[in-house]
């Protein structure tokens, strides 16, 4: 009996099939990287978002007790009422101010925020805090990228005014 020969054509069809057998592979490996590259920019772009959100709410958390603990209030925060202008108005470690300081870090801190790298800075704009002087709080964070990949740290700046009403 005589061995059947194959036609050329299917002899072709190996030969392709042998020059593109990792081509799977390499092609899944290239995609897998390029997703998963995608998916942790995506999650350091939401902590990122995350805490500049945290930050903002904190500095309103900050005015809505400033604003409350005016000159007229039991628990009074901010320069006395009619005393001197401060120079400048702003000021981070007054003993005034120190209640609206410790409540921005504290409502912060009940997230990932690290306290101890919030800034917080009380600007009393009228000098006082009288009835309807403008209080205006600030803050700076310090992010650093939970994945690091060598992505440079970046400073959250987040700010927040209102009027005394009490």
């Amino acid at each position: 009996m005589l061995a059947k020969k194959r036609p050329p054509s299917s002899i072709m069809t190996l030969a392709i099939r042998k020059r593109h057998a990792g081509q799977a592979l390499v092609e899944f490996a290239l995609s897998l990287t390029l997703l998963m590259l995608l998916m942790f920019s995506i999650l350091e772009l939401s902590i990122f978002i995350y805490t500049y959100s945290v930050l903002a709410n904190a500095t309103k958390e900050g005015v809505r007790y400033a604003i409350v603990h005016g000159a007229n209030s039991g628990s009074a925060s901010g320069p006395p009422s009619g005393g001197p202008v401060s120079s400048p108005p702003c000021t981070a470690s007054s003993t005034n101010v120190t209640n609206v300081v410790n409540r921005v870090k504290s409502f912060a801190g009940f997230t990932l925020l690290n306290t101890s790298n919030v800034n917080v800075f009380v600007c009393y704009l009228d000098g006082n805090n009288k009835l309807t002087s403008l209080v205006e709080v600030s803050a700076n964070y310090p992010y650093h990228p939970i994945f690091g990949f060598n992505w440079p740290s970046v400073t959250l700046y987040a700010n927040s005014a209102g009027r005394i009403v009490f």
